[in-house]
């Protein structure tokens, strides 16, 4: 089955331009089948070039959508490279950007991103998932050491530099755990919404 790189949900169109991620999340939509919107399969065999993803956005008619989202089955800033080329790429069609990310990209990268981001972005939507590190290791479970201060402070970066900064949660967590993510948020000056869960694929 054909791997969709560019994928509609609703009223939103998205950019699935890698599988790897340095999270596991619990409540991860990868857990739950291969398909999501419109697509029948995120799961790529091999990782589609630059040239593969840049063709599928040329092809691809973004006049209906506000923005498009780099989100698919994958952290999409452990494909650095490909993420700024191709979002550059589609902007240039005067193309608003989100990217929803786990913000470690940072850490992930050993540099600090954000500078190379802002060229690109509009958006940044972080997920947060829980509001102090021990809650989120347990929940995100993240592969790098540091990965809680590296995501506050990629967020803190973000905002610094005029991009557009969101944090998230899903509401799975519990209404406790929601309450105490919008005291953080709100200390650390950054806006967070609460995600519903989107439950099993099929």
């Amino acid at each position: 089955m054909k791997t969709s790189i560019i994928y509609t949900l609703g009223n939103e169109v998205y950019a699935n331009i890698t599988n790897r991620c340095d999270c596991n999340c619990t409540f991860c939509i990868r857990h739950n089948g291969s398909s999501v919107g419109d697509a029948q399969n995120l799961w790529y065999d091999r990782e589609p070039s630059l040239e593969e993803i840049l063709k599928a956005m040329d092809e691809f008619d973004f006049t209906p959508y506000k923005e498009l989202v780099f989100c698919g089955y994958g952290e999409p800033t452990c494909a650095l490279e490909v993420l700024l080329a191709s979002a550059a790429h589609v902007k240039k069609r005067g193309v608003r950007i989100r990217l929803n990310t786990n913000g470690t990209g940072s850490l992930y990268n050993k540099k600090d991103i954000v500078p190379l981001l802002a060229e690109v972005v509009d958006t940044v939507s972080i997920s947060l998932n829980a509001p102090d590190e021990k809650t989120y290791n347990e929940v995100t479970v993240p592969q790098l050491k540091g990965s809680f201060e590296a995501m506050c402070q990629f967020a803190a970066t973000c905002r610094a530099y005029g991009i557009s900064t969101i944090f998230t949660v899903v509401d799975v967590i519990g209404p406790e755990q929601i309450q105490k993510s919008q005291e953080f948020a709100d200390h650390l000056g950054i806006p967070l919404r609460v995600r519903k869960y989107e439950g099993k694929t099929e």
